[in-house]
């Protein structure tokens, strides 16, 4: 079955290409706020006066409209494929294809045809839900055979093959069940599937259709090729093996989970019970042993790698160099003050350290490793003056050449062309409420004079693919706080060259019947107590009359490693809360992401401390204003940001909150895994003292507003059991307070019926608590 779609470029896109043909920065993000400035202007009132309902976010189409997700560009650079959910139902993927030659993109696979979902394993459910792939159905994840001739497709029915035949349409075959198989991935040159099953490694041969063991060890405590909890939770780390570029071999983890205690957990569900015992590494407590092993596609014994002499370290990434030869690790010490990148050589043995970074709290993963090909040289990320800045090293470890610096950062390294001599990074400069492609050149030259490819005012998401004809196309998916996310196909200009999803606010997408009642953010920003300026964005009901005493939701995250305040497409739930009638307020805190290692190292040795006190200097700024009512304020946030609601009942002056909703919150820091707690607070038992102070539990007699209190009763990232201590002292102290509790649900609350509970249940305690000022007694 085949739907498609002509591509036909719009003004704003022809625009934005001849303003790149003459030689000015393209103007993408203004042209989106101006067009819905006018649209609007135009647009009959009738036509789209309807308020959003809360019942509206997890029903019917996406309200963010046709989107790209997962799109890759095809090795020769002619096609790009990425995933769509389908018209009858926004969470069931589908694989569709944009063909450079017709400007068409078509329905390629629809999932239905692959089968119905079937139960995942518990490993394959348990991977999913660290990748936060848990809540889709049909095709979760898919992948470009080396050739491009072929994708890979992973589904709850397990692992698809499907080959494109002349006339456009798919042969697909079925080649792996989903309950006995994880992880499966082309081989380099894609004579190969390779895949865990049963915590051993193993081959598809495609040639021979033969299916080879690479490891046979793996069993109870021991798994292989696998990566462990925390290295899929905390250090972006979802797989745990690596092809060799050449074919030969496979790079691979191995550990053994026998030394991690076991948590009993009851997985409840609507209509049944099941206990389950994780492992789950406490802070303070043991970590798994780990092993790096190099098995051949020839034959022969594992050779395993050296990592040093002290076993309780970390092993976050391992990345091959380009001659097949040697493969690099980075090794992680447990106080995560040290990381070393270090080159083995696998038929000799010899090592040599190429990076040592160090810090005095501690030293951020990132993914920004490439080697190059034509010299001996690499890629690194480092903090320097501050802030992360890409340099190039010798292998020798002699030369360093700054690829980046200045007063801003880079987020990430995107594509390097080595031929030209340029490479492309995602970064911004302050005040980060922008993410942006830069090119730079590998000489060094533009180091502190990046140019920027992308259009300004908008917040940009790019994926990269290095094709055969050297200069790579990328996949540009963009948005303004007006314009939901669109996705168009780039060159290494930024030249645009085709829409995959170019999303218009017309009268055929989803919310367009909103749009009446579309609030556009404020953005602006505060002094924190040592003259620190925090990012805040607001959002003030429709009609706005200043006039007038509005309730307050402070929507709060708080936490190290994330940003909440951006120039983006915002979030249907702030949306609906605005129209609902409340200000709905944030604030990037110190700690939180992209501001740079001061910014960040704020919370160092306590949590739930300078947050705290930089989200009430927000509020103090916001209730200050003549059309908040201080008298009606709540706050909410989901995980850390649960945890920063626990915290501000806590701390803030008594009558400064109305209310306020802790969402799966973390409430004694020694019920979180090793690698983030201690990151921050060290170790318990050489800081009992931090830990006694970041704790919720200490402080659970002066939480000082009425509380509703949720948690999924299958979460196996911040376990029940914070939330269980947290009630059952609340109780003992005779505290009033409200819980509510989610069968089945895992950490995200995923699913359209927990979601709309949840919403709903939110929704009508800020509308039952701030409706007047309600009595409260904490005892």
């Amino acid at each position: 079955m085949f739907r498609t779609h002509p591509f036909t470029p719009s003004p704003s896109i022809a625009r934005e290409t001849f303003n790149l043909k003459a030689g000015r920065k393209p103007q993408g993000g203004v042209l989106a706020a101006l067009s819905l400035c006018v649209f609007l202007m135009l647009s009959p009132p009738s036509a789209m006066a309807e308020q959003l309902q809360i019942d509206r976010l997890a029903s019917g189409a996406s309200l963010n409209g046709p989107q790209a997700i997962q799109p890759q560009v095809s090795p020769d650079g002619q096609r790009v494929g990425f995933l769509q959910g389908a018209a009858d139902d926004r969470r069931r993927l589908d694989l569709w294809l944009f063909d450079r030659s017709t400007g068409r993109a078509t329905l390629w696979i629809d999932s239905r045809t692959l089968g119905k979902d079937g139960p995942l394993s518990a490993t394959e459910a348990a991977r999913r839900e660290r990748t936060r792939t848990s809540d889709g159905r049909g095709i979760s994840h898919w992948q470009w055979s080396p050739d491009g001739q072929q994708v890979m497709l992973g589904t709850g029915q397990g692992v698809h093959v499907a080959t494109r035949q002349a006339d456009g349409s798919a042969s697909i075959k079925a080649v792996m069940k989903a309950d006995d198989v994880q992880d499966p991935q082309w081989s380099p040159r894609g004579r190969y599937l390779s895949f865990v099953r049963q915590q051993n490694l193993q081959v598809l041969d495609l040639r021979t259709g033969r299916v080879r063991a690479l490891t046979t060890d793996g069993r109870g405590t021991v798994h292989n090729a696998e990566s462990e909890f925390v290295a899929q939770e905390e250090m972006d780390q979802p797989r745990g093996y690596w092809w060799a570029p050449d074919e030969s071999a496979v790079a691979f983890k191995q550990f053994d989970e026998g030394g991690v205690p076991e948590q009993a957990r009851i997985r409840i569900g609507a209509s049944s019970m099941q206990m389950e015992q994780q492992r789950y590494p406490f802070a303070g407590g043991p970590n798994v042993k780990l092993r790096l092993g190099v098995v051949s596609l020839a034959g022969g014994p594992v050779r395993w790698v050296p990592l040093g002499a002290n076993p309780d370290i970390y092993l976050p990434r391992v990345n091959w160099l380009p001659d097949s030869q040697s493969v690099s690790f980075q090794r992680q010490s447990r106080d995560q003050r040290t990381l070393e990148l270090i080159s083995h050589h696998v038929a000799s043995g010899r090592q040599q350290r190429l990076a040592l970074e160090t810090a005095k709290a501690w030293v951020e993963l990132h993914d920004d490793l490439h080697f190059l090909k034509r010299q001996p040289v690499f890629i690194w990320a480092a903090v320097r003056d501050g802030r992360k800045h890409l340099e190039l090293v010798s292998l020798d470890g002699q030369r360093r050449v700054p690829l980046t610096a200045g007063d801003w950062q880079v987020d990430k390294l995107l594509a390097v062309d080595e031929a030209a001599g340029v490479a492309w990074v995602a970064g911004d400069t302050e005040p980060a409420l922008e993410r942006h492609v830069w090119r730079i050149k590998l000489d060094g030259s533009t180091a502190r004079t990046p140019e920027r490819i992308s259009t300004p005012g908008a917040w940009h998401e790019a994926s990269f693919s290095q094709h055969s004809a050297g200069q790579p196309l990328w996949v540009d998916v963009w948005s303004t706080p007006n314009q939901p996310p669109r996705s168009a196909i780039r060159d290494g200009n930024g030249q645009a060259l085709a829409w995959l999803a170019e999303n218009p606010l017309d009268a055929t997408h989803p919310y367009h019947r909103y749009l009446d009642h579309h609030v556009t953010p404020e953005f602006g920003q505060v002094a924190a107590e040592d003259g620190t300026m925090l990012n805040w964005a607001m959002l003030k009901p429709p009609g706005f009359d200043a006039s007038k005493k509005y309730p307050v939701l402070l929507s709060v995250y708080g936490g190290p490693g994330v940003q909440v305040v951006k120039r983006q497409w915002g979030s249907a739930w702030n949306q609906a809360l605005a129209q609902r009638g409340y200000i709905v307020f944030m604030l990037d805190n110190r700690g939180s992401d992209r501001r740079g290692q001061r910014f960040a190292e704020a919370i160092a040795g306590r949590l739930g401390e300078v947050e705290v006190r930089d989200q009430l200097t927000g509020l103090r700024w916001l209730t200050s204003q003549p059309w908040a009512d201080s008298q009606r304020v709540a706050v909410h946030g989901h995980s850390y940001g649960g945890y920063m609601t626990l915290m501000l009942l806590a701390k803030a002056p008594p009558g400064t909150f109305a209310s306020g909703i802790a969402s799966a919150p973390v409430t004694q820091w020694e019920l979180y895994d090793t690698h983030y707690t201690e990151r921050y607070l060290g170790q318990p038992a050489q800081a009992q003292q931090a830990y006694a102070l970041s704790n919720v539990l200490p402080l659970s007699d002066k939480l000082n507003a009425p509380l509703l209190l949720v948690h999924g009763m299958a979460d196996d990232n911040v376990l029940l059991a914070n939330s269980t201590q947290l009630m059952g002292l609340m109780q003992q102290r005779g505290q009033p307070f409200r819980f509510m509790a989610y069968p089945g649900a895992t950490h995200a609350l995923g699913g359209r019926d927990t979601a709309l509970h949840y919403h709903r249940l939110v929704a009508q305690y800020l509308d039952e608590t701030l409706a007047s000022r309600p009595a409260y007694t904490a005892r």
